[in-house]
């Protein structure tokens, strides 16, 4: 007897995978965890998806149609670069894992395809030669997917902490730095204590960061034109 395809939608298996991937993080996630949470033998999940890898594909997929329906500018490269890098961000942010989705998969989804080739084009019209240009694309992209990803990690490492121990992280690290010499942390510990390194992973943070780059493009175009 031929099987019959099972009575789920992909849209909303594609939906219970961010959920998952919201409560365990991606190191935990599993097609039969998924299939569980669904309420199906896992098997049947690959009348949708051949593989995890597959899913995975079609997660980032699913990311990179979000930014691109949510990114909109007629500005210049500059702008164009800009917005884009916060668009990113924003959508990376909702969707748990998505950045290491991004970061694991090649680009042979229809969405992802135009997401890069939007990014090509922001700055097509400026003088790099086509090899800088896709350089450019990927410093910008890189420092995104580090910046969400850096975010991600480190409210992970403190959610660990905090339930391993009753000890704060920022207690056991100013104990620290109170047996170390002045030469090997005074610096790191006057900038930890006066509440510095709180900046990370603003919004303000991420926004200089984006500045740094194109000051940098605009840098690399200027000394071209000499």
């Amino acid at each position: 007897m031929k099987k019959q395809q099972p009575q789920i939608s992909e849209d909303k298996i594609i939906e219970t995978s961010w959920e998952l991937l919201g409560e365990d993080g991606i190191e935990k996630f599993s097609m039969r965890r998924l299939a569980n949470r669904l309420g199906i033998q896992a098997p049947s999940l690959y009348w949708y998806f051949k593989s995890k890898q597959k899913l995975y594909q079609r997660l980032a997929n699913h990311v990179s149609k979000v930014i691109m329906e949510e990114f909109h500018t007629d500005g210049d490269w500059k702008e164009q670069l800009t917005a884009l890098a916060v668009t990113t961000r924003s959508v990376l942010s909702r969707y748990p894992c998505s950045t290491q989705m991004m970061m694991m998969t090649l680009p042979h989804e229809p969405d992802i395809i135009r997401f890069t080739n939007r990014m090509l084009l922001c700055v097509e019209s400026t003088p790099l030669e086509q090899g800088q240009k896709m350089q450019v694309v990927t410093t910008l992209v890189n420092y995104v997917f580090y910046f969400v990803l850096d975010d991600y990690q480190h409210e992970r490492n403190v959610s660990v902490a905090l339930k391993e121990q009753e000890t704060l992280p920022g207690d056991e690290l100013i104990q620290l730095l109170d047996s170390m010499s002045e030469t090997d942390a005074g610096l790191f510990k006057r900038m930890f204590t006066g509440g510095l390194f709180e900046l990370m992973g603003t919004d303000g943070a991420f926004e200089f960061g984006v500045k740094v780059i194109i000051l940098g493009i605009e840098q690399v175009i200027k000394e071209q034109e000499k």
